[in-house]
């Protein structure tokens, strides 16, 4: 990490709603410990940005622009190029789905948007320090996490990954079709962020369903919580 030396924590923010992110880089400011030093509305530039100057911290929505990278998808790129920094995802929805697959990503925390700064600037300090920050009301509903005692304590213990038989079974598409219809994503809107036909996107959904042996959404949410789990 950056801050061995200095104790200030490097931070950039990714967002596309400009408003979002000038709101939390003002809070920010306040505190002596962490400094922006980077705010941006797309993966790209992000991704850019990192390629010049590292950061300890970047603080991601999850749901960017129609055009852009999926959440999921930033997050293994972010582990893959840039190890040394660790991605907080903060996410206008989310369910224990999402935040398993983005914990399993290589995310180090996630939390809502309905949260206070206050609650951020935690995660923010938690994560730089080798922890994992989850919110308190998302541990129950994490089955395959351990106690809360290995949430926050170092990045050694971020063994509890979630189990890998999702990605073992399905397709890349298959994937990320998935991680779209997590995310609240229609079979339309996921069709125009490939390029591909709905019919396209209904067959891929239901052959990953078959794969999974689920039948229905309301399967695939509960199977989210046990993802890997032995049967």
């Amino acid at each position: 990490m950056t801050t061995s030396l200095s104790d200030t924590y490097a931070v950039m923010l990714l967002d596309d709603h400009e408003m979002v992110r000038q709101g939390i880089e003002l809070g920010l400011s306040k505190e002596a410990d962490l400094t922006v030093i980077g705010s941006f509305g797309t993966a790209r530039e992000l991704l850019e940005a990192l390629a010049q100057r590292s950061a300890d911290i970047v603080v991601m929505d999850f749901i960017l622009g129609p055009s852009d990278m999926d959440g999921l998808s930033l997050i293994q790129a972010l582990s893959r190029r840039f190890s040394q920094c660790r991605p907080i995802v903060v996410a206008s929805h989310y369910t224990p789905a999402t935040v398993s697959l983005a914990l399993k990503a290589g995310s180090w925390g996630v939390l809502g948007k309905t949260q206070n700064l206050i609650e951020l600037i935690t995660a923010i300090r938690t994560v730089a320090q080798g922890g994992i920050y989850l919110q308190p009301c998302m541990l129950p509903t994490l089955r395959g996490i351990p106690p809360i005692r290995d949430v926050s304590t170092t990045g050694s213990n971020k063994e509890l990954s979630i189990p890998q038989r999702l990605h073992a079974c399905l397709t890349p598409k298959e994937q990320e079709v998935l991680r779209c219809f997590l995310d609240g994503m229609t079979v339309n809107s996921i069709a125009a962020k490939f390029s591909r036909s709905a019919s396209t996107i209904s067959t891929q959904k239901q052959s990953a369903y078959r794969k999974l042996g689920i039948r229905s959404d309301c399967e695939l949410f509960k199977f989210s919580h046990q993802f890997g789990e032995p049967q």
